[in-house]
């Protein structure tokens, strides 16, 4: 509720009360709400003045209730408006955080944030892969919706194999609305420093509603962590700049500009790091390279180190965020944009431990899926709580939607996370789904995906097949149900392309040169086919 305006005071004459008409505009809803208060008899007309209806309404309570509800409005209405902070890390693994049983990396920060808010366990990227997922937390659609279904500019056509390549957008289009644009009639002032991804010359950030872009090209890594960087915005840096830093700095001073001009914030801040190449602090490196055991590879080190790095900017942020006196209206999402990478291209080095799931980055297994996810929404979300409901990156349009008030006509795929939140256990949802269908450069083959309740299915385009899986007894993914729950399978494998028909996923085509005896690409992240059972 807005803050209240007094219209008119009228003293009745033959009466000993104040008939008061007071204003309210609904900030959340763009409405209005007009109280016409009787204080001598207890009573407050009100009428709810909307863009299409009217609603009357009378409350009958005592004085010092009414007085109770005037006093606890005036405290809302002088609330100010929430600001927002997006974090998003590139192939971070679902368990890299100590918070998740990490038992290497030190990440006290991040840890430090799960505790004060909310761990999500069954937490998704919208994709095995980095643009999709980007394209889905910034608009809330699916990316099969998008049309835009692999990482930019995507594989080029293996001659050989069974598949042919799919065309996919090479932006995110114009048309397409972002949460930067959805709140920037409310006067948020916006942020998006880091990777981008989504489109080249006319297709940055300051295309699709952001004040400002700092480092954010067409580029999905950065071709060193330390300076100079070819980035907008970080011209006159030098090798002693480390580029997550940087980063993070950035944001501080832009979070400090927003709060001296009174304007809510919202920072996108979407990291390079944990995305190849390796590149962290040579002494955090050192560290790290004295706790490796015999046989264990020197990579791991740096690996780690850039894991530390990225919670080392968490825990700066959040102090600055507390030094300026912001924290406590200030909500953080933590999240990355797809599963951890275990193999690229033919290197037989696991960048990255997702165990106990299955494969990584480029699959639709859950290492390559599922991904840490951390929501502290200050005076609302339960200290050290945790939350086990599927969520996707769809959802954070919608939740950032309701948590600021911000308005949006269109639709979206994603459902608000806010009750969850709140201290909900269930949202009113049946089912999430991916499309994948491509070749990634992990191993991964052309797939589709949903999970409903406890159950996923794979299905694979070369051939039909599907694998059918019990998450909750089978995490890992290694007992293929298919045949054994032939009646699930089939009910799924429907819903499945039922949702791929409504949002007009295209499908991949045979490849005329298909050539088995050279259609093995050689990649060390490929996996085998798992029998029904």
């Amino acid at each position: 509720m807005g803050v209240g305006h007094l219209v008119t005071q009228t003293k009745r004459p033959s009466s000993s009360f104040n008939l008061s008409i007071l204003k309210y505009p609904l900030k959340s809803t763009g409405s209005g709400l007009l109280l016409v208060v009787f204080p001598h008899l207890g009573q407050i007309t009100g009428v709810v003045i909307g863009v299409k209806c009217i609603f009357k309404y009378t409350i009958s309570m005592t004085r010092r209730s009414f007085l109770a509800l005037t006093a606890s409005s005036a405290i809302s209405a002088a609330t100010k408006p929430l600001n927002v902070i997006f974090i998003l890390i590139d192939d971070l693994g679902w368990k890299d955080f100590s918070c998740y049983g990490n038992t290497f990396h030190e990440t006290p920060h991040v840890d430090a944030l799960a505790s004060d808010g909310m761990r999500f366990t069954n937490a998704y990227a919208a994709c095995c892969v980095c643009s999709p997922t980007r394209a889905a937390v910034l608009t809330g659609k699916y990316p099969a919706r998008l049309q835009l279904t692999d990482w930019i500019p995507g594989r080029k056509q293996w001659l050989a194999s069974k598949l042919l390549r799919v065309e996919f957008k090479q932006e995110l289009p114009h048309e397409e609305i972002t949460i930067a644009e959805m709140l920037k009639p409310l006067g948020y002032a916006t942020l998006s420093a880091g990777k981008w991804h989504l489109g080249g010359e006319g297709f940055g950030p300051e295309s699709q509603g952001f004040d400002e872009n700092v480092a954010g090209t067409f580029k999905g890594s950065p071709d060193s962590y330390f300076g100079p960087y070819d980035l907008p915005g970080l011209s006159g840096l030098t090798k002693d700049d480390f580029l997550t830093n940087v980063l993070t700095e950035r944001a501080e001073q832009f979070i400090e500009q927003s709060s001296k001009s009174s304007k809510p914030f919202f920072v996108y801040l979407p990291h390079f790091a944990v995305h190849l190449p390796l590149g962290a602090q040579q002494k955090v490196i050192e560290r790290y390279k004295a706790r490796l055991k015999p046989g264990q590879d020197p990579k791991d080190a740096t690996y780690a180190a850039m894991v530390e790095g990225v919670d080392t900017a968490v825990g700066h942020l959040r102090k600055r965020l507390a030094d300026l006196g912001l924290a406590d209206n200030t909500v953080i999402f933590f999240t990355s944009d797809n599963g951890g990478l275990r193999h690229e291209g033919k290197s037989t080095w696991p960048t990255t431990d997702n165990s106990p799931l299955r494969a990584g980055k480029g699959h639709q297994y859950e290492g390559g899926l599922r991904v840490p996810l951390l929501v502290h929404w200050p005076g609302v979300t339960k200290p050290a709580s945790t939350n086990a409901t599927p969520v996707i990156s769809i959802d954070f349009f919608p939740t950032i939607a309701e948590l600021t008030g911000a308005k949006f006509a269109h639709k979206v795929d994603g459902v608000s996370l806010a009750p969850l939140l709140r201290g909900a256990t269930a949202l009113k949802r049946e089912a999430i789904f991916w499309h994948y269908p491509h070749y990634s450069n992990q191993g991964g083959v052309p797939t589709g995906a949903v999970r409903q309740g406890d159950w996923k299915l794979i299905e694979f385009f070369e051939d039909g097949r599907v694998e059918l899986f019990n998450l909750k007894d089978d995490p890992g993914e290694t007992r293929n149900l298919s045949k054994r729950e032939a009646g699930r399978a089939a009910a799924l494998k429907k819903r499945l392309a039922a949702w791929r028909k409504s949002v007009a996923a295209v499908m991949p085509k045979p490849n005329p040169e298909y050539d088995p005896a050279k259609a093995d690409q050689g990649l060390a992240g490929a996996e085998q086919p798992i029998p029904p059972s």
